[in-house]
Protein backbone atom coordinates (compact mmCIF):
# COMPACT_ATOMS: atom_id res chain seq x y z
CA UNK A 1 0.00 0.00 0.00
CA UNK A 2 1.38 3.73 -0.80
CA UNK A 3 1.41 6.18 1.30
CA UNK A 4 -1.17 8.11 -1.37
CA UNK A 5 -3.58 5.06 -0.68
CA UNK A 6 -5.61 6.33 2.58
CA UNK A 7 -5.87 9.67 -0.10
CA UNK A 8 -7.02 8.34 -3.22
CA UNK A 9 -9.48 5.90 -1.33
CA UNK A 10 -10.85 9.13 0.36
CA UNK A 11 -11.52 10.89 -2.75
CA UNK A 12 -13.05 8.00 -4.07
CA UNK A 13 -15.42 8.48 -1.63
CA UNK A 14 -16.08 11.98 -1.84
CA UNK A 15 -16.02 11.64 -6.07
CA UNK A 16 -19.41 9.63 -5.38
CA UNK A 17 -21.11 12.88 -4.58
CA UNK A 18 -19.15 15.68 -5.86
CA UNK A 19 -16.91 16.92 -8.67
CA UNK A 20 -13.80 18.01 -7.06
CA UNK A 21 -10.06 18.39 -7.54
CA UNK A 22 -7.35 20.26 -5.30
CA UNK A 23 -6.72 24.30 -5.77
CA UNK A 24 -3.57 25.88 -4.74
CA UNK A 25 -3.88 28.51 -2.53
CA UNK A 26 -0.99 30.93 -1.77
CA UNK A 27 -1.02 31.92 1.84
CA UNK A 28 2.24 33.98 2.65
CA UNK A 29 5.12 31.81 1.56
CA UNK A 30 3.36 28.99 1.44
CA UNK A 31 1.00 26.95 -0.86
CA UNK A 32 -2.08 25.26 0.33
CA UNK A 33 -3.52 22.85 -1.57
CA UNK A 34 -7.79 23.12 -0.62
CA UNK A 35 -10.51 20.45 -2.41
CA UNK A 36 -12.34 22.36 -4.57
CA UNK A 37 -16.11 21.17 -5.80
CA UNK A 38 -15.60 22.23 -9.29
CA UNK A 39 -19.75 21.50 -10.09
CA UNK A 40 -21.06 23.93 -7.41
CA UNK A 41 -24.12 25.61 -9.89
CA UNK A 42 -25.00 21.98 -10.79
CA UNK A 43 -24.81 20.53 -7.63
CA UNK A 44 -26.87 23.57 -5.92
CA UNK A 45 -29.25 22.80 -9.24
CA UNK A 46 -29.85 18.99 -7.86
CA UNK A 47 -30.37 20.23 -4.42
CA UNK A 48 -33.03 22.53 -5.55
CA UNK A 49 -34.58 20.23 -8.24
CA UNK A 50 -34.99 17.47 -5.30
CA UNK A 51 -37.09 19.83 -2.88
CA UNK A 52 -33.68 19.26 -0.12
CA UNK A 53 -33.29 23.00 0.36
CA UNK A 54 -35.64 24.08 3.40
CA UNK A 55 -33.48 26.35 4.64
CA UNK A 56 -30.23 27.95 2.62
CA UNK A 57 -27.76 28.30 5.63
CA UNK A 58 -28.60 24.60 6.57
CA UNK A 59 -28.88 22.75 3.44
CA UNK A 60 -26.68 24.43 1.16
CA UNK A 61 -22.74 23.16 1.08
CA UNK A 62 -21.39 26.67 2.96
CA UNK A 63 -19.17 24.38 4.26
CA UNK A 64 -16.90 23.81 1.08
CA UNK A 65 -16.80 27.40 0.53
CA UNK A 66 -12.85 28.77 1.51
CA UNK A 67 -13.98 31.52 3.63
CA UNK A 68 -11.84 34.35 3.56
CA UNK A 69 -12.08 35.06 7.32
CA UNK A 70 -10.31 31.60 7.97
CA UNK A 71 -7.13 32.90 6.85
CA UNK A 72 -7.74 36.34 8.98
CA UNK A 73 -7.79 34.09 12.21
CA UNK A 74 -5.78 31.57 11.05
CA UNK A 75 -2.93 33.42 10.86
CA UNK A 76 -3.98 35.24 14.00
CA UNK A 77 -3.56 32.59 16.30
CA UNK A 78 0.29 32.82 16.10
CA UNK A 79 0.07 35.84 18.00
CA UNK A 80 -1.10 33.81 20.94
CA UNK A 81 1.90 31.87 21.69
CA UNK A 82 0.49 28.09 19.86
CA UNK A 83 4.00 26.64 20.78
CA UNK A 84 2.89 23.42 22.86
CA UNK A 85 -0.67 24.72 23.28
CA UNK A 86 -4.05 22.52 22.18
CA UNK A 87 -6.43 24.17 19.22
CA UNK A 88 -10.35 23.04 18.34
CA UNK A 89 -11.57 24.20 15.67
CA UNK A 90 -14.97 24.38 15.48
CA UNK A 91 -16.87 24.55 12.38
CA UNK A 92 -13.96 23.59 10.66
CA UNK A 93 -16.04 22.32 7.52
CA UNK A 94 -13.18 21.81 4.55
CA UNK A 95 -10.91 23.02 7.87
CA UNK A 96 -8.47 25.76 6.35
CA UNK A 97 -8.17 27.56 8.81
CA UNK A 98 -6.30 24.78 10.87
CA UNK A 99 -4.50 24.15 8.04
CA UNK A 100 -3.21 27.67 7.86
CA UNK A 101 -2.50 27.33 11.64
CA UNK A 102 -0.74 24.25 11.23
CA UNK A 103 2.42 25.89 11.19
CA UNK A 104 2.62 27.35 14.38
CA UNK A 105 3.36 24.71 16.52
CA UNK A 106 0.21 23.31 18.41
CA UNK A 107 0.57 20.34 20.45
CA UNK A 108 -2.53 19.03 19.77
CA UNK A 109 -5.19 20.05 17.07
CA UNK A 110 -8.67 19.05 16.53
CA UNK A 111 -10.89 20.14 13.54
CA UNK A 112 -14.35 19.51 14.18
CA UNK A 113 -17.68 19.59 12.01
CA UNK A 114 -21.11 18.44 12.38
CA UNK A 115 -21.20 17.60 8.72
CA UNK A 116 -20.14 14.01 7.45
CA UNK A 117 -19.09 15.53 4.00
CA UNK A 118 -17.31 18.55 5.45
CA UNK A 119 -15.66 15.93 7.84
CA UNK A 120 -14.15 14.32 4.39
CA UNK A 121 -13.06 17.25 2.55
CA UNK A 122 -11.13 18.53 5.64
CA UNK A 123 -9.73 15.15 6.30
CA UNK A 124 -8.79 14.99 2.18
CA UNK A 125 -7.04 18.45 3.11
CA UNK A 126 -5.16 16.92 5.83
CA UNK A 127 -3.62 14.56 3.91
CA UNK A 128 -3.05 16.25 0.60
CA UNK A 129 -0.77 18.94 2.69
CA UNK A 130 1.02 16.30 4.52
CA UNK A 131 -0.93 16.76 8.27
CA UNK A 132 -2.60 13.68 8.46
CA UNK A 133 -0.85 13.09 11.75
CA UNK A 134 -0.98 16.27 13.16
CA UNK A 135 -4.62 17.27 12.28
CA UNK A 136 -7.09 15.20 14.20
CA UNK A 137 -10.76 15.02 12.44
CA UNK A 138 -13.39 14.57 14.34
CA UNK A 139 -17.31 15.23 14.46
CA UNK A 140 -18.38 17.51 17.09
CA UNK A 141 -21.81 18.56 17.97
CA UNK A 142 -21.94 21.94 20.15
CA UNK A 143 -25.98 20.99 20.55
CA UNK A 144 -24.60 17.89 22.72
CA UNK A 145 -25.10 17.86 26.72
CA UNK A 146 -22.41 17.65 28.59
CA UNK A 147 -18.68 17.69 28.66
CA UNK A 148 -17.35 15.23 25.91
CA UNK A 149 -14.82 12.72 27.29
CA UNK A 150 -12.94 12.73 24.25
CA UNK A 151 -12.03 16.59 25.63
CA UNK A 152 -11.39 16.51 28.95
CA UNK A 153 -8.52 18.25 29.50
CA UNK A 154 -9.93 21.21 27.85
CA UNK A 155 -8.46 23.40 24.81
CA UNK A 156 -6.07 26.15 25.20
CA UNK A 157 -7.85 28.07 22.61
CA UNK A 158 -10.65 27.65 20.20
CA UNK A 159 -11.23 29.01 17.18
CA UNK A 160 -14.31 29.52 14.35
CA UNK A 161 -14.63 31.49 11.19
CA UNK A 162 -18.35 32.42 10.47
CA UNK A 163 -20.17 29.84 12.61
CA UNK A 164 -22.54 32.38 14.00
CA UNK A 165 -24.84 33.35 11.31
CA UNK A 166 -27.16 30.65 13.25
CA UNK A 167 -28.60 31.91 15.94
CA UNK A 168 -30.04 28.50 17.26
CA UNK A 169 -26.42 27.93 17.67
CA UNK A 170 -25.74 30.96 20.27
CA UNK A 171 -26.39 29.59 23.49
CA UNK A 172 -25.04 26.09 23.05
CA UNK A 173 -22.15 27.27 21.35
CA UNK A 174 -21.66 29.32 24.40
CA UNK A 175 -22.28 26.04 27.04
CA UNK A 176 -19.61 24.40 24.92
CA UNK A 177 -17.09 26.72 25.08
CA UNK A 178 -17.88 27.00 28.64
CA UNK A 179 -17.42 23.19 29.80
CA UNK A 180 -14.31 22.66 27.11
CA UNK A 181 -12.41 25.78 27.62
CA UNK A 182 -9.07 25.11 29.30
CA UNK A 183 -7.87 27.82 32.28
CA UNK A 184 -6.54 30.57 30.93
CA UNK A 185 -8.03 29.71 27.49
CA UNK A 186 -9.49 31.76 24.73
CA UNK A 187 -12.09 30.90 22.12
CA UNK A 188 -11.97 33.49 19.18
CA UNK A 189 -14.70 34.04 16.63
CA UNK A 190 -14.12 35.71 13.07
CA UNK A 191 -16.95 37.12 10.93
CA UNK A 192 -17.22 39.31 8.17
CA UNK A 193 -18.70 42.90 9.79
CA UNK A 194 -21.56 41.95 7.12
CA UNK A 195 -22.27 39.18 8.79
CA UNK A 196 -22.16 40.32 12.41
CA UNK A 197 -24.38 38.74 14.84
CA UNK A 198 -23.87 41.61 17.68
CA UNK A 199 -26.41 39.22 20.09
CA UNK A 200 -23.86 36.88 20.51
CA UNK A 201 -21.43 39.06 22.19
CA UNK A 202 -24.93 40.27 24.29
CA UNK A 203 -25.49 36.50 25.08
CA UNK A 204 -21.22 35.71 25.54
CA UNK A 205 -20.34 38.64 28.23
CA UNK A 206 -22.64 36.51 31.03
CA UNK A 207 -20.40 34.34 31.12
CA UNK A 208 -17.11 35.32 29.38
CA UNK A 209 -15.03 38.31 29.49
CA UNK A 210 -15.46 40.07 25.91
CA UNK A 211 -12.94 41.41 23.63
CA UNK A 212 -13.44 42.47 20.52
CA UNK A 213 -11.18 44.19 17.65
CA UNK A 214 -11.63 44.50 13.89
CA UNK A 215 -8.90 43.57 11.02
CA UNK A 216 -9.40 45.06 7.52
CA UNK A 217 -8.23 42.82 4.92
CA UNK A 218 -7.91 43.01 0.84
CA UNK A 219 -9.08 39.70 -1.27
CA UNK A 220 -9.79 39.12 -4.61
CA UNK A 221 -13.68 38.63 -4.85
CA UNK A 222 -15.38 35.83 -7.64
CA UNK A 223 -14.19 38.48 -10.71
CA UNK A 224 -10.92 39.08 -9.53
CA UNK A 225 -11.64 42.45 -8.29
CA UNK A 226 -10.01 43.73 -5.41
CA UNK A 227 -12.68 44.02 -2.32
CA UNK A 228 -11.98 45.66 0.90
CA UNK A 229 -13.84 43.63 3.95
CA UNK A 230 -13.85 44.04 7.43
CA UNK A 231 -13.86 41.42 10.03
CA UNK A 232 -15.00 41.35 13.75
CA UNK A 233 -12.39 39.02 16.28
CA UNK A 234 -14.58 38.31 19.85
CA UNK A 235 -12.58 36.67 22.29
CA UNK A 236 -14.23 35.22 25.03
CA UNK A 237 -12.32 34.40 28.45
CA UNK A 238 -12.93 33.74 31.78
CA UNK A 239 -13.50 36.66 33.87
Amino acid sequence: MTADAPLDALLARIRQDFDVDFEPLAVDDNTLHVLTIRNMPQYIDKLLQRKAVHNPLKDLPLWAKVWPGSFVLGRLLRKYAPESKSLLELGAGCGVLSLVAARYGFARMVVSDVVEDALRFARANALRNGLGERLEVTRVDVTAPGRDPRFAAGFDLMAASELLYLESLHRPLIKFVDRHLAPGGKALFCTDMARAQPHFAKLAAKTFTITEGHIGVTAHDEDGQDQRRLYSILILERP
